[in-house]
């Protein structure tokens, strides 16, 4: 079940251990990667608004797997940069919506899928599909408690000897 609360719980995982190395990145900055490990499931979208409705309005073939691949996480990572107010600000957002986009598409290219390969990760770059080790399928409950015990984890090491001893 490597859903959003497993992306979102492994991608705090990431960043708070990435934080006690790098200075800038405080809890404010680890909640921007958390928001962007959820970027690609916004292809899920699509149970609401189908490909065909936006297709009609904006005139242009529309596909909301593209989302779910490395040019769509680029894409709403710029997107959401916008949001911040100063370039540095925004240099960081992008970077981190994108890093954390990044660390879904990981998790996802292990997953078993019936024909054996992964989904399109490199769009638009490539229409290559990966194979993948299959590792776990999406309904297996296993990955979301392994997701909560590296939150845990960290949050018990964050305290003690990362930055949240200072404190």
């Amino acid at each position: 079940m490597a859903d959003g609360l497993s992306h979102v719980l492994l991608a705090f995982g990431l960043f708070t251990a990435t934080g006690w190395v790098i200075g800038w990145l405080d809890r404010r900055w680890i909640a921007v990667g958390m928001v962007g490990s959820l970027l690609p499931d916004l292809s899920r979208l699509d149970l609401i608004l189908d490909d065909s409705t936006i297709s009609r309005v904006v005139g242009i073939p529309f596909d909301w797997g593209g989302v779910h691949t490395l040019g769509g996480v680029v894409l709403l990572g710029a997107l959401g940069a916008v949001l911040f107010e100063t370039r540095q600000e925004q240099r960081r957002g992008f970077g981190l919506l994108v890093a954390g986009g990044c660390s879904h598409l990981l998790v996802d290219a292990v997953k078993r899928w019936a024909d054996g390969a992964g989904n399109v990760p490199l769009y638009p770059v490539s229409w290559w599909r990966p194979p993948t080790p299959g590792l776990y399928v999406s309904a297996d409950r296993w990955v979301l408690g392994v997701a909560v015990a590296v939150a845990v984890t960290t949050v018990v090491v964050d305290r003690f000897y990362g930055r949240g001893s200072a404190s």
